[in-house]
C-alpha cells in the first residue's frame, strides 16, 4: 500500500518543483549503503538535458551521510516491498509520468516500479537480482556475507567497513579513490532486503519479484559494470533474458573496466550519459 505521508520535505520538494516546470521527472532510485545525494550530480547532468530530476529518499532516510553515521539504527527494518510502495507513492505525486533510473537494489526497485507499469522508461544500473533470476557467483555471495552471515541483520542496519566496501563496490577503482568513495558515500543498510532476495528463488511470496510481461513496463536498459564483484554480469544478464519477454523494446550494456562504484565513482558521467541517451529516446 503506497503511503503518501513518508515523503520527507526534500522529496516533496523536487515534486513540487518537477510539477512546477512541466517538464518529464526522471526519479532516480539508490540502492544499500548509499544515500539519495549519492545521485547528486546526475541530477545536475539530466536537469541541463531538460529533465526535472526527483532523488528519492528510501523512508526515513537520513538527510546527509553525517546524519546517517550519527543514526544508523533509522535504516533497521526497511523492506523490498516497503520502498517499492514508497517509491510508487512518490511516482504518485507527480503530475506526469516520470522516467526511473535505480542503481543495485535501487534497480531492482526500477524495475518493479516498471513493472507496475508506472514509468515512462527504465534504467537498472548493475541491479539486484528478483524472483527467477537464478546465477549465484561466489562473488555475489561474498559482497552479501557482511549481512547474511548473521540471521540476526534481518532485523539491523548493518555498516560496511572500508574492506568490505573495497571489495564489493571500489574492486575496480585505486586505493585513493576507494577511500574517498568510502568517506564520501557509505552509510549503514537494512539487511532485509538482501535476506529477501537470498530467499526469493525459494518463496514464492516473495516480495523481490518483477512484473517482466507487463505490456505496460515501457523500454528498458540494464547496464552492467565488466568488474562489478556485486552483481556480475551473469545476474544482469540472466535479467536481461527475463525482462525480454516483455513487448516492449529491452536493452543490455555492458561498461568495461567497471565495478559496483560505477554511479559514483569517477567514471560517473560515462554511465550517466549512456543512461540519458536512453531515456532520451522515449522521454
Amino acid at each position: 500500500m503506497t503511503t503518501p505521508s513518508s515523503i520527507d520535505a526534500h522529496t516533496r520538494e523536487q515534486i513540487a518543483r518537477a510539477n512546477e516546470s512541466g517538464r518529464t521527472p526522471v526519479v532516480f532510485i539508490h540502492g544499500l549503503w548509499l544515500l539519495a545525494s549519492s545521485w547528486d550530480r546526475w541530477a545536475e547532468v539530466f536537469a541541463a538535458a531538460g529533465y526535472a530530476p526527483v532523488t528519492a529518499n528510501w523512508p526515513d532516510d537520513p538527510e546527509t551521510v553525517a546524519a546517517a553515521h550519527e543514526h544508523p539504527e533509522a535504516f533497521a527494518g526497511k523492506t523490498i516491498g516497503q520502498v517499492a510502495d514508497h517509491v510508487a507513492a512518490v511516482i504518485g505525486e507527480l503530475s506526469r509520468k516520470p522516467a526511473v533510473v535505480g542503481h543495485s537494489f535501487g534497480g531492482l526497485l526500477a524495475q518493479i516500479i516498471a513493472g507496475r507499469g508506472l514509468s515512462v522508461a527504465t534504467v537498472a544500473i548493475d541491479a539486484a537480482p528478483f524472483r527467477g533470476v537464478l546465477p549465484l557467483p561466489i562473488s555475489s555471495l561474498r559482497a552479501a556475507a557482511p549481512v547474511l552471515t548473521n540471521p540476526a541483520n534481518r532485523h539491523r542496519a548493518v555498516p560496511l567497513t572500508y574492506e568490505q566496501f573495497r571489495y564489493s563496490f571500489a574492486n575496480a577503482v585505486g586505493e585513493d579513490e576507494a577511500r574517498q568513495l568510502y568517506d564520501t558515500f557509505a552509510v549503514a543498510a537494512p539487511g532485509a532486503p538482501l535476506f529477501q532476495a537470498a530467499a526469493a528463488n525459494l518463496n514464492p511470496w516473495s516480495e523481490d519479484k518483477v512484473d517482466t510481461e507487463n505490456p505496460e513496463r515501457g523500454p528498458l536498459l540494464i547496464i552492467s559494470g565488466e568488474k562489478d564483484n556485486t552483481v556480475p554480469r551473469a545476474i544482469s544478464e540472466a535479467a536481461f533474458h527475463k525482462q525480454r519477454r516483455n513487448p516492449d523494446v529491452t536493452e543490455f550494456a555492458e561498461i568495461p573496466g567497471r565495478g559496483h562504484a560505477l554511479t559514483i565513482d569517477s567514471g560517473w558521467r560515462e554511465v550517466a550519459e549512456a543512461a540519458l541517451k536512453f531515456v532520451q529516446r522515449f522521454a
